[in-house]
């Protein structure tokens, strides 16, 4: 085994013995942990092997390291979670089924929302969903203002079911698809298709009818993959 693999063996054990600490809160939210040479005399393994247990640590959002402090312990958002993911998404995007799978779990992601919404939605969320549809209309012959603002719907949806998991989930789908999608030729034409089906889906929520919204978003969003894909060279 090489010097690197060794360090890196060790930096992991480093890791997930702080990472328990944190769980049972030996070293609670908002606290610092010991400094490096304290650290390295606790576990016994040298400062390059400490340095990036506590990177890692950072990259997963449970410590914050900032120059010449101590690190301390935090809370990880669902960004943090999401980062993790970001490099092994991009190489799944690359392979031939990528794209489709992500696609998948886009459309259950939000066809669960509309579903969820139609059932749970209350009056102020639905008037959020409505001013989001609006704006999204008075964008239909401007190609990338449009485009924002059909992300923007899409993201309301999903803010109204009030998870911020899923909010990180579809920023995260935005990132990774949509962004990469060019925009149309004929975007009155186009525009007004999408729009329609936003129209549907919100029709479908007011009307609370779980059912038919989740029918009405999974057309929407399969209308669109496949508007995207005879597009794609």
């Amino acid at each position: 085994m090489t010097a690197l693999a060794i360090r890196k063996k060790l930096s992991d054990e480093v890791r997930l013995r702080i990472e328990e600490m944190i769980r049972e809160e030996i070293y609670p939210l908002g606290s610092t942990l010991p400094s490096e040479r304290d650290l390295m005399e606790m576990f016994g393994v040298g400062r390059p092997s400490i340095r990036e247990a506590l990177y890692a640590l950072e990259r997963m959002g449970l410590v914050k390291i900032n120059t010449g402090e101590r690190a301390k312990v935090t809370r990880p958002t669902p960004d943090h979670f999401l980062s993790s993911l970001a490099g092994a998404a991009r190489m799944l995007l690359g392979r031939p089924e990528g794209v489709a799978n992500v696609e998948q779990a886009r459309l259950f992601l939000e066809e669960g929302c509309a579903r969820h919404l139609a059932s749970h939605a209350t009056a102020e969320q639905i008037e959020a969903i409505e001013a989001a549809l609006a704006r999204n209309e008075a964008a239909i012959g401007k190609a990338r203002a449009f485009a924002m603002t059909d992300v923007a719907f899409h993201r309301t949806l999903t803010e109204m079911v009030s998870n911020p998991i899923f909010v990180a989930v579809h920023d995260a789908f935005v990132d990774w698809l949509i962004g990469q999608r060019p925009l149309p030729a004929r975007p009155e034409i186009s525009n007004r298709e999408s729009f329609e089906g936003h129209v549907a889906i919100v029709e479908a929520i007011r009307a609370r009818d779980p059912e038919r919204a989740g029918r009405v978003m999974r057309e929407h969003l399969e209308n669109a993959e496949r508007k995207y894909r005879r597009k794609s060279p």
